[in-house]
């Protein structure tokens, strides 16, 4: 199925090469789709790692193996396949990543363990071991790539390459970040998102960069979804090359160790609303903010039980201000909620206020504001100080016709 881009895609921003970071993408024929499959990514000596990924029980050996890798902290390479998920498939499946961290540390001379490999795509299908060893040769000895490249190539179902770039200031430095995701379909994070990758050359210590990137994962990524399905393959790596050469961040006590965390913050959030903006069959961008929760975990769970109702997706889909699903999503969530005390909105116009709709709601500015591909879903159960915001899609008939044909 040819897939249009979607009318919620973002232009692919202009992204400087980073230090210590070389990209390269080749052929591997996966399947027969006429493109790049296998992103490559070099990384300088020393390059600090650390990563978060699904809890789905039915993980990839890629995952697995990931999980295992990121103890030690360092990374000399990353590759990406794209078209196979490698999921559910035994010791085929392991074999396969193993010879692909075997062809690339000889390569290298470097550790087997420092060589991280990502695989998306169809689930159950091993990893063709003879296609990812062509596929990795020829992606040892191609040029050099763009940021936009690489991103294209790892996608699957995606309608537009997504990239986001950032920076900040470590003392008298300015250390960049740019980063790449995919992801369309089976979004709904547990611990991680999708394929994802962070680079920066600034200097951080593996343990510092760990709580870093899980920290912001339960701020962007872990409050996103797209269906409520957990993927196989779910990750998200982060590399420090150090060659910006600021004085190494190994805490918060370090001069500019804030504006860093700050300014990874930022690139996830950038990358999980992209990942959003390409829902499948996505027509509408929605947040959906929650205040007044007893908890702010309490808040998040509440948000994520409203942005995976299909109902109240199908609503947004259908411009209906049917308020009353948002009142059904927020009593399923099993968190602690006050019919008399919540309240619900659109767009900053109210609907329902302390469990009764307003004498004077006027749906006309709602109808308006639905009409729009940004929506905005406001809950208020005057209960406590807890507060979240999660972001999701509208749910469409494409939707249906891009999973009906998945496999094809």
């Amino acid at each position: 199925m040819k897939l249009e881009r979607s009318p919620l895609a973002r232009p692919f921003p202009d992204m400087p090469p980073v230090a210590g970071v070389a990209l390269r993408v080749a052929r591997a024929g996966y399947k027969d789709w006429g493109r790049c499959d296998l992103t490559y990514v070099e990384l300088a000596e020393g390059t600090a790692v650390a990563g978060v990924f699904t809890r789905n029980r039915c993980c990839s050996t890629e995952v697995e193996l990931g999980r295992e890798q990121v103890r030690a902290g360092r990374a000399r390479a990353l590759v990406v396949n794209a078209g196979n998920s490698n999921a559910f498939t035994g010791h085929r499946g392991r074999a396969a990543v193993e010879q692909i961290m075997g062809q690339v540390a000889a390569h290298l001379g470097c550790d087997e363990r420092e060589v991280f490999v990502s695989s998306t795509g169809v689930i159950g299908v091993p990893l063709p071991r003879d296609k990812a060893r062509a596929g990795v040769a020829a992606a040892l000895e191609a040029s050099e790539c763009s940021w936009e490249d690489a991103a294209a190539t790892i996608g699957t179902t995606d309608t537009f390459p997504k990239g986001a770039l950032t920076r900040a200031v470590i003392g008298d430095t300015t250390v960049t970040l740019a980063a790449i995701i995919k992801g369309s379909g089976m979004i709904a994070p547990d611990m991680a998102t999708m394929l994802g990758y962070v680079f920066t050359d600034a200097a951080v210590e593996p343990a510092f960069l760990q709580a870093l990137i899980s920290a912001a994962n339960e701020r962007t990524f872990s409050c996103i979804t797209v269906d409520s399905d957990t993927s196989t393959s779910d990750t998200v790596l982060a590399f420090a090359t150090g060659q910006a050469g600021n004085a190494p961040l190994a805490s918060f006590g370090d001069d500019g160790a804030d504006a860093f965390a700050a300014a990874l913050d930022d690139i996830c959030r950038q990358l999980a609303h992209l990942v959003v903006r390409d829902g499948e069959g996505a027509r509408k961008f929605i947040e959906v903010a929650v205040t007044g929760a007893a908890s702010d975990d309490s808040a998040r769970r509440i948000g994520l039980a409203i942005a995976n109702s299909p109902l109240v997706k199908t609503a947004i889909a259908g411009e209906d201000a049917n308020w009353g699903r948002v009142v059904m999503a927020v009593g399923k969530a099993g968190e602690p909620a006050d019919r008399d005390r919540l309240s619900i909105g659109f767009g900053g116009h109210w609907a329902a206020r302390e469990g009764l709709p307003l004498a004077d709601y006027d749906e006309g500015p709602v109808a308006e504001h639905l009409r729009g591909d940004e929506v905005r879903i406001d809950v208020d159960l005057g209960l406590g100080d807890g507060r979240a915001t999660v972001w999701t899609c509208d749910l469409t008939h494409q939707y249906i016709a891009i999973n009906a044909d998945y496999r094809s």
